[in-house]
């Protein structure tokens, strides 16, 4: 099987793009363009360091409910964006679990606060954690856990696979991982504006009932991932039992909401 509709990223007004689509258990449904060439991924990191962080938690380096970055936040709070850290800026902007700020600072002090209980640097961590066992050579973090990895589609299929079926994590974590966590909460969603609620699990933003949306009309609201402001994104269906993968070198901006969707449900109509 090889899926039609990836074929629609050429339509995107992009220099260079490639997208995947894979099953569960690691079956390849499709693929198009350059999958082995490296993009950086922006927000697309987070789900990547959110992963090493849980790892982290079943190894008994941490627990998810204990004190981490401001004071009366937990790294839960950070991992879900309430630990009332602003977006670029280490300083306190509401209390811990009152609203969803969606915070690079916060997933830069999810690093540091791993660094320091297993005391290896971040991004080597993430590597022996993550990457190393999935093979994912191509992988690497080279600054903010929040923004920094580059990777490729073939890489980051492997990690979709991993999440449908996890061999790293306790099925139970991931399962934890994609529910909401403080539920209710209002936010932000960068370029989509306030949502009410605006649902996230643990590292990974949750579809729900949001409108507008990056991903489409026909994603079922289990629907979870990331997207990012390099032009990427990455979403797992459960209802559709298949994950995809986009990556391009243009930054996120209005083509992009009005690509994306149409896109994801060519994809989904196809499965």
């Amino acid at each position: 099987m090889s899926l039609k509709s990836l074929s629609l990223i050429e339509n995107w007004p992009v220099p260079t793009a490639a997208a995947a689509v894979v099953r569960a258990d690691g079956t390849l449904l499709g693929s198009h363009g350059p999958v082995g060439h490296r993009f950086p991924l922006a927000s697309v990191t987070k789900p990547l360091a959110a992963y090493a962080v849980l790892v982290a938690y079943e190894e008994g380096a941490i627990e998810l409910d204990e004190p981490a970055g401001p004071a009366g936040s937990t790294v839960r709070h950070l991992l879900a964006h309430t630990s009332g850290l602003a977006f670029d800026e280490h300083k306190v902007t509401a209390p811990p679990g009152e609203r969803r700020l969606y915070s690079n600072a916060g997933f830069e002090q999810l690093g540091d606060h791993i660094a320091k209980a297993t005391d290896i640097p971040f991004a080597e961590y993430l590597r022996q954690a993550v990457l190393e066992p999935l093979g994912m050579t191509r992988t690497t973090l080279e600054g903010s856990p929040a923004k920094d990895a580059v990777s490729t589609v073939e890489d980051l299929i492997r990690f979709a696979a991993e999440v449908q079926s996890p061999r790293l994590l306790d099925p139970r974590t991931v399962a934890d991982a994609m529910t909401v966590q403080y539920p209710g909460t209002k936010g932000v969603l960068p370029g989509y504006g306030h949502q009410n609620p605006n649902d996230w699990g643990l590292g990974f933003e949750i579809r729900d009932s949001k409108s507008p949306h990056w991903t489409g009309s026909s994603s079922s609201p289990r629907t979870f991932g990331h997207f990012g402001q390099s032009g990427t994104f990455l979403w797992i269906d459960p209802t559709a039992g298949a994950a995809c993968v986009a990556l391009t070198d243009r930054a996120f901006g209005p083509w992009a909401v009005e690509a994306w969707p149409a896109f994801t449900d060519a994809v989904l109509n196809e499965l």
